[in-house]
C-alpha cells in the first residue's frame, strides 16, 4: 500500500525543510548519542550538514545564468539590493545594541543578531515564484536568478562585519561562496550540467534539514514560541515594506515585493555554518537556527495570504482605471 508520505510533508509550509529537521531535533532531544552509537554512515548523516551543504549550494549556483535579460537585472537586481540593504540597516543597530551574544533573560531570550540577519538575507525562492507564476509575469518569476545570490552564509557575514561585529577573514567569507560560484562556473559552460545538477537541489535539503536538527535540543524550543512568531512578523513587515516600494520604483505593482518578504527553508542552516566559522557566534547559533525555522513557516503562511490580497487589490484599481478611461 502506498503512503503519500512526499504530499503530506509538502503540505507543512516550508515542509521539505521543517519536518526533517524536526524528526532529527527530537532524536537529538530523546536520545542524544544515537548519531556516536551507531557511527559509519548513519552518524554521518546526524553531523554532516555542513558537507551537505556544500555540494547543495554548488547545485544551486548552477541554476544561476549570468547573461539575464535587462529587465531581470533591473527587477531582480532591485529586489536583491532592497533586502540586502534593510538587512545591513538592522544588522547595524541589533549589533550596536546586542553584540554577537543573544539576550540572555526576559521576554526575548535568545534573539540574537545573528537570528535576524539569517532570516532578513534569504528569499524562499520556491514560494517567490510559485506566486509570481500565479500573479505575476513570466519575466518577474526569472528575476529570482538575480535573487538566488541571497542563498548561503556569504551575505549574513558580510552584514554582521558591516554592522562592526566580529569579522571573518578573507579565506573564510571566499569559502563561503565559491561552492555558489563554482556551481555558477559550470551551469553557465554547460546547459546540460545547469538540468544535471539543478535536479538535485530539493533532493539535498531534507538530508541537511536533518544533519541540522540533530544538533537541537527541543527543551529550549518551546521558548522560542512567541519569539519565533515575532521575528516572523517582522522579517514579513519589514523588507515587505522595502520590497514593495523597490518593485514600484522600477515600475511593478508591488506585488513581487510582497511575495519576496519571506525567509527561505535553507536560511535556518546559516547560523550554524557562521558559528563555525567565528566562534564569537557559538552562544547565538543553537537558538538562531530555531529562530529562523520559526520565521521560515511564518512567513510561508503570511506571504501567499498577502500576495493573493495585493493583487486583488492591483487588480481591482487597474480595472477601475480602464472603466474611467473608457466610459464616456
Amino acid at each position: 500500500m502506498a503512503v503519500p508520505l512526499k504530499r503530506r510533508i509538502e503540505a507543512v509550509p516550508g515542509g521539505m525543510m521543517i519536518v526533517p529537521l524536526l524528526v532529527g531535533a527530537v532524536l537529538y532531544t530523546v536520545a542524544p548519542g544515537t548519531g556516536k552509537f551507531f557511527g559509519s554512515f548513519t552518524g554521518a548523516l546526524f553531523s554532516g550538514s555542513l558537507t551537505i551543504l556544500a555540494v547543495f549550494y554548488v547545485c544551486m549556483g548552477a541554476g544561476i545564468e549570468v547573461r539575464s535579460t535587462p529587465y531581470i537585472l533591473k527587477k531582480g537586481g532591485a529586489l536583491f539590493a532592497a533586502k540586502v540593504a534593510i538587512s545591513v540597516i538592522v544588522g547595524v543597530i541589533l549589533g550596536r545594541l546586542l553584540g554577537e551574544l543573544p539576550i540572555s533573560s526576559g521576554a526575548f531570550a535568545g534573539l540574537s543578531t545573528l537570528a535576524v540577519v539569517a532570516a532578513m538575507n534569504d528569499t524562499n525562492g520556491g514560494l517567490y515564484m510559485a506566486l509570481m507564476g500565479q500573479f505575476g509575469k513570466g519575466k518577474d518569476v526569472a528575476a529570482y536568478s538575480i535573487m538566488t545570490i541571497e542563498s548561503g552564509p556569504f551575505l549574513t557575514m558580510l552584514t554582521l562585519g558591516a554592522a562592526g561585529l566580529s569579522a571573518f577573514p578573507w579565506q573564510t567569507l571566499v569559502g563561503a561562496v565559491l561552492p555558489l560560484l563554482v556551481g555558477m562556473l559550470l551551469g553557465n559552460l554547460d546547459p546540460d550540467m545547469r538540468e544535471w545538477l539543478g535536479r538535485a537541489v530539493p533532493v539535498l535539503i531534507p538530508f541537511f534539514a536533518f544533519a541540522l536538527g540533530s544538533s537541537i535540543d527541543l527543551k529550549s524550543v518551546w521558548r522560542a514560541g512567541l519569539l519565533g512568531l515575532g521575528l516572523g512578523l517582522f522579517v514579513f513587515l519589514v523588507t515587505g515594506a522595502v520590497l514593495l516600494l523597490a518593485d514600484k520604483f522600477t515600475g511593478g505593482t508591488g506585488i513581487a515585493g510582497i511575495a519576496a518578504a519571506s525567509t527561505a527553508g535553507n536560511a535556518a542552516a546559516v547560523p550554524a555554518i557562521v558559528a563555525a566559522a567565528n566562534p564569537a557566534y557559538r552562544a547565538a547559533a543553537a537558538q538562531a537556527t530555531i529562530l529562523v525555522a520559526a520565521s521560515v513557516v511564518v512567513t510561508s503562511l503570511l506571504v501567499p495570504f498577502a500576495t493573493a490580497w495585493f493583487a486583488a487589490r492591483a487588480r481591482a484599481k487597474e480595472e477601475k482605471q480602464v472603466t474611467e478611461r473608457t466610459s464616456p
